[in-house]
């Protein structure tokens, strides 16, 4: 307030601009200093918004700071003023109660001190409290946790006593559980963790164990596949017998067809009782699963699936079953010697893929119905290239057939498992010719022993059972022999045996054919195929044989002219003893025909050509037991001693041929036939051996003494010829077998050379049989003969007188007859 003039001048009133200034700077500053008195907030934000306001604001905020602070002492006085008589109260107060307070001090203390004497005992019991209490809490806090512990150590302990008695595949479950359920919930503790850590271990551990297992189980079943493959083969063996006997039964009829053995025997129907004991032993035999425990493989599968690595196990054990495959599909070098050999080979075989088979069905993917397909295509087309090269080295017919047997129940028995065999049915074709050869080589030795042994003389028959004996083992029949006995019948011992031998050829080649499901027209085709063999190769060569062979002589090689005729004639039997084993009609279209005729009748031309051999052989015998006196004088007036024992040879050897068979018109003029051949063979063969005596260059001289004695034995073999040995000859057809020499002996005994030489080349010619080079080389030799016997005699002179035109004539003829011969060499 201002005063002017001794007056008070009050101000003018503020403007409402001026208040609202005013209000927006106490504002402000009220709250800055309401900031800066309080403690929380920080100064430097309110101290910046004081210095960075507007000029002076520094100024202003000291004005108003110091009006702030004596408003607040102005407060303060008040508050003191108004409370300082009581504060002077209390205090008097207080100075009053500091007495009592110190006797309550006091009283306080002795109470305290009496209370902890008499509260030590209290505290040692709290304390023992205090520490049991912890002890049944740490007590119950370990329970909580040991129950909670002690499954997993349960789990765990089982985990062993499962690793121990080696249940893996629940091992493995039980670490699943340890590991899912179980550790999970005490974690937190040391061995849990321990046993977290060593389960991968126990896993690989068991993966070692069961695939150990699994290589054990391997060469277990590579070592017993045999002992599986045979009673599997047994079982189908067995099985397919029991088929065959029901089935015989069924079909026995009083027109059923009998089953033949090697041997000739029929079987015997089986009964029921023997059809009971099929059944039981068929049920006592083993399986698969009785002889070999798959618990490894199944194991082993379960642990890698689950460890989730069973594609590894797969491979595994494919690659391990296709080595042994192999190993199994390896035959022994000495298999082919015995069937035992065989049959080890065929049972490991089996018993492998058996074992693949089960596993197949038993187990799912393990392996595939492809992976068995591959592997027993890959073992068959090993099989039969064993078999085809094994096979080629039996030469024993019983172990082929053997063999055959074998590989038949080897393809039942795994067609039964739903392999394909048919591959091994082929082969069987191919070892069926193979053991047609080797039942011809058994059979070659037969047939050479039956001829070896036959005495080649008519079978002596005493009494009508010894006659129903031979004829019940060969289809003979002669009304005239079955009335009187004794009789010889006119075959020898070997033809009965030979038919016997052929029927037991064919009922050996009928086993072959047995259980190869071929119809009745197969069988009978092979047969009388193998049966054509056996008769146009076989038997063929064994009789071509014994006839060349040096020991067989005129009287056997008869015999066995006789024989073959017989064996012809039972060749018809055979058709029919055929006929009757395959019930196949011999008039069917495509029925094969046996060559059994053929073959006889070749071995009766050979025969016959042997007889002709034979005996132009033993005519050359007695021609060189032949003794001419070349020189003599004259003849001994009879014939030479070994002409005449040639004679009674031929004679009595003729006589032989009576005996050939004539039972008919065919066969007797066969016989004739075969006589008059013989006969006239056997004197052109004398006739030619004479001639050729005379004409040997050796031979240089003969005298007209030995001509006339060579006269005497052709005249006797001429009488010979016209004694008529052989029955049959018209006119004088067998002298004509000495003719040409007849002619040339009368020639040189007439010395009718002008003849001769004057009607040579004539057809009415006396001499036309004589050949001018035979004439002029005998007449060369009777000339030298002459001139030696002149010599010896000493006439020479004598000699010069009376035959010197003899010897004139000689040199004209011998001209002459040059002449003739280079007249013929001319021409021709």
């Amino acid at each position: 307030m201002e005063t002017e003039g001794g007056n008070t001048v009050l101000p003018d009133p503020p403007t409402q601009r001026e208040k609202d200034i005013k209000e927006e700077d106490e504002k402000a500053y009220g709250n800055i200093f309401t900031e800066l008195e309080s403690v929380d907030l920080p100064l430097g934000t309110t101290l910046r918004s004081v210095y960075d306001d507007q000029p002076y604001a520094h100024k202003r905020f000291m004005e108003k700071l110091d009006a702030r602070i004596r408003n607040h002492d102005r407060e303060i006085e008040k508050m003191c003023n108004f409370h300082h008589q009581g504060f002077v109260d209390a205090i008097t107060e207080l100075l009053k109660v500091r007495a009592d307070a110190e006797k309550l001090m006091g009283q306080v203390t002795d109470t305290n001190r009496r209370l902890q004497e008499a509260g030590k005992e209290v505290t040692a019991r709290t304390e023992e409290v205090v520490c049991c209490r912890l002890q049944q809490r740490n007590m119950a806090t370990t329970v909580e946790r040991l129950q909670l512990c002690l499954p997993v150590l349960e789990m765990y302990s089982k985990l062993k006593e499962q690793l121990q008695t080696k249940r893996y595949y629940a091992a493995l479950k039980t670490m699943e559980q340890l590991e899912n359920v179980y550790i999970p919930r005490v974690g937190q503790y040391r061995f849990c963790q321990i046993m977290a850590e060593n389960l991968p271990r126990l896993r690989d551990q068991i993966k070692e164990i069961s695939m150990s297992d699994l290589k054990d189980f391997l060469e277990s079943i590579r070592k017993h596949s045999d002992k599986v493959g045979e009673a599997a083969m047994k079982q189908a063996q067995q099985h397919r017998t029991f088929n065959s006997a029901v089935a015989r039964q069924a079909s026995a009829g009083p027109y059923s067809r009998p089953l033949f053995t090697l041997n000739g025997r029929g079987r015997e129907a089986l009964n029921g009782q023997a059809l009971d004991d099929m059944v039981e032993e068929e049920e006592e035999v083993l399986t698969a699963q009785d002889l070999v425990d798959f618990s490894p493989v199944y194991r082993c599968l379960h642990i890698y699936t689950i460890l989730g690595d069973r594609e590894t196990f797969e491979n595994y054990y494919r690659k391990q079953r296709k080595k042994q495959a192999r190993l199994v599909l390896q035959p022994q070098a000495s298999m082919h010697e015995t069937v035992e050999g065989y049959r080890r080979y065929f049972n490991q075989i089996v018993g492998f893929f058996v074992v693949e088979d089960h596993i197949l069905h038993a187990t799912q993917g393990l392996v595939t119905r492809a992976f068995t397909e591959e592997l027993w295509n890959m073992a068959l087309s090993k099989i039969i290239a064993v078999l085809r090269t094994h096979s080629s080295y039996c030469d024993d017919p019983d172990l082929v057939l053997e063999l055959k047997n074998l590989i038949v129940i080897f393809a039942d028995t795994l067609q039964g498992y739903g392999f394909p065999v048919n591959r091994l049915f082929d082969l069987l074709f191919e070892i069926r010719d193979q053991y047609n050869e080797t039942l011809l080589k058994k059979w070659s030795l037969v047939f050479r022993e039956i001829f070896e042994l036959d005495n080649y003389s008519p079978i002596p028959v005493e009494t009508e059972e010894e006659y129903k004996l031979v004829v019940s083992r060969f289809p003979f029949h002669d009304a005239e022999i079955e009335k009187d006995f004794p009789k010889k019948l006119p075959m020898s011992q070997s033809v009965p045996q030979i038919y016997t031998q052929v029927k037991e050829f064919i009922y050996a080649s009928l086993k072959f054919s047995e259980s190869l499901h071929r119809s009745s027209t197969e069988i009978d085709d092979m047969l009388r195929k193998s049966t054509n063999l056996l008769l146009t190769r076989t038997l063929s060569g064994c009789l071509q044989n014994l006839i060349k062979k040096p020991h067989i002589g005129l009287t056997e090689l008869v015999q066995i002219i006789i024989n073959t005729t017989h064996l012809e004639q039972a060749c018809r039997y055979l058709e029919d003893f055929i006929t009757n084993i395959t019930t196949v009609s011999p008039e069917a279209v495509h029925t094969t025909r046996l060559y059994g005729l053929s073959t006889f009748k070749d071995a009766r031309h050979a025969a016959e050509g042997e007889i002709y051999t034979k005996l132009n052989q033993k005519i050359d015998e007695f021609i060189q037991l032949a003794d001419y006196e070349w020189c003599m004088a004259e003849s001994d007036g009879r014939a030479s001693g070994y002409l005449m024992d040639l004679i009674n040879f031929l004679r009595s050897t003729f006589q032989v041929f009576t005996h050939l068979p004539s039972n008919n018109n065919d066969h007797a003029s066969m016989s004739g036939k075969v006589a008059q051949t013989a006969c006239m063979s056997a004197c052109k063969h004398l006739s030619t051996s004479l001639l050729q005596m005379l004409m040997d260059s050796e031979l240089k001289q003969i005298s007209m003494g030995a001509v006339q004695q060579f006269n005497l034995d052709v005249i006797q073999c001429e009488l010979f010829a016209s004694s008529e040995p052989v029955p049959g000859f018209q006119g004088d057809t067998l002298q004509l077998a000495f003719i040409d020499l007849r002619q040339l002996l009368d020639l040189f005994m007439v010395w009718d050379w002008s003849t001769y030489l004057a009607d040579y080349g004539q057809p009415t010619s006396k001499y036309l049989r004589v050949n001018p080079t035979t004439a002029l080389a005998l007449l060369e030799k009777v000339y030298r003969g002459m001139k030696d016997t002149s010599k010896k005699n000493n006439i020479f002179s004598q000699f010069r007188k009376n035959d010197r035109d003899k010897q004139k004539l000689i040199e004209t003829v011998v001209k002459q007859l040059r002449s003739l011969i280079n007249g013929m060499s001319l021409h021709s």
